[in-house]
């Protein structure tokens, strides 16, 4: 199939340089914004349910555009899309330094996601267009996974400080002047890639919702990301709130997990070699059920800190990156012909498990508590360990 391939001849370097920043912003978006969360129901004169509604919509649109943006960018190119996407997120990041109440907050919140889900897509759909069939792709999922692992540690860390020396609307112009950095850059730089004679190919989706593995690894994904989401929707509250944590060393005990989620990826080939994907898989949902326990015990006996409910953590991301590290190959791995729209599934239903129970558990038990935390992981952790089971067994009939 022809494409427009040749206008894409940068070096490496130079590729990454223009591509990261967007996928970068788009988790940066999420993270810098945690050490305000707690002051917000305040700043906007609201509930921390509505506050909660908008790290939740954040993360249920990025799922979403999966499925809505991947067409449109198929259908008219991904340099509108991508362009159209960092234009609506640096506007929605500056109408949301200027908002005092909170429904005018939502909404530009609603429209930032909106302009972040665009744009990664957008990004990713040009890595798949010019390099799905060069050896320099490997380097660039690499480069990109390594960056984003420090997003979550050096994010919370950076809204703290900005917060604390400019004010909290300064750490929504930063998102706004960084996306119009990347958006200058990229204007006269990031040409169209999508094949000149593409069509949308439409495949049924029958075969993936009726597929036991395609559910037990898309749950397991669910499991292991929403722990995280619930996690950071939380802990600001558990440990600024309740523990008395200042914003920069709340920042500071959250990068810890991050750090603990990028040493175990460092060797989590090695380990996923030997146990395999589905050995890796009960490995994993058994490291969020220990660190479940732990967090009870530390909720029962102790008083809310690092020990009580950062260790706990720990434990819990070591499983959430052996998790990870083995379900898209678990989910995809009878779907190659329709990969592109599986891949669009897996994401969007992880989203809306995570965004939907996550959000829900939060907002209906104590958010200032590890309890939401302890039900997400523990029952999303069996389920998956139900299903595991019984698909072994169906695969054990078959052979």
């Amino acid at each position: 199939m022809p494409t427009k391939n040749h206008v894409w001849r940068y070096s490496l370097p130079a590729a990454l340089l223009l591509m990261a920043p967007f996928d970068i912003l788009a988790s940066l978006a999420m993270d810098i914004y945690l050490p305000i969360v707690p002051a917000m129901p305040g700043i906007l004169g609201t509930s921390p349910a509505v506050v909660q509604l908008t790290l939740s919509l954040y993360m249920v649109m990025l799922g979403l555009g999966q499925i809505v943006f991947g067409p449109v960018s198929d259908r008219i190119g991904r340099r509108p899309v991508l362009i159209g996407g960092a234009m609506l997120f640096a506007a929605a990041s500056f109408c949301l330094a200027a908002s005092s109440s909170a429904i005018p907050f939502v909404v530009f919140r609603f429209l930032q996601a909106v302009g972040a889900s665009a744009a990664l897509v957008a990004a990713f759909a040009t890595i798949r267009d010019v390099y799905a069939d060069r050896p320099e792709s490997v380097v660039i999922y690499s480069l990109f996974s390594s960056i984003l692992a420090f997003v979550p540690a050096l994010g919370p860390i950076a809204g703290a400080m900005l917060a604390e020396r400019f004010g909290w609307r300064s750490i929504f112009v930063t998102l706004g002047a960084l996306a119009i950095i990347a958006l200058l850059q990229a204007l006269p730089r990031w040409h169209e890639s999508r094949p000149s004679a593409a069509a949308l190919s439409r495949h049924a989706f029958g075969p993936l919702f009726r597929s036991l593995a395609f559910w037990t690894y898309t749950l397991g994904f669910s499991a292991a990301m929403g722990t995280f989401f619930v996690f950071f929707s939380t802990s600001p509250r558990v440990l600024i709130d309740k523990a008395g944590y200042s914003e920069l060393q709340f920042s500071l005990a959250f990068a810890t997990v991050a750090i603990v989620m990028i040493i175990t990826a460092r060797f989590a080939e090695r380990f996923v070699s030997r146990w395999g994907t589905s050995g890796s898989l009960l490995r994993g949902m058994c490291m969020l059920l220990l660190g479940a326990a732990l967090l009870i015990a530390g909720e029962t006996f102790g008083v809310p800190s690092s020990w009580t409910f950062v260790m706990p953590m720990w434990v819990m991301a070591v499983g959430i990156v052996f998790t990870v590290s083995v379900t898209a190959n678990g989910a995809l791995e009878d779907f190659g012909d329709m990969a592109g729209s599986a891949v669009a599934v897996y994401f969007c239903v992880q989203s809306l498990i995570v965004g939907t129970a996550g959000t829900l558990l939060v907002i209906g038990l104590p958010g200032d508590s590890a309890w939401p935390l302890v039900v997400y992981a523990s029952i999303m952790a069996v389920v998956v360990l139900i299903a595991r089971r019984q698909l072994h067994s169906r695969r054990h009939a078959q052979a």
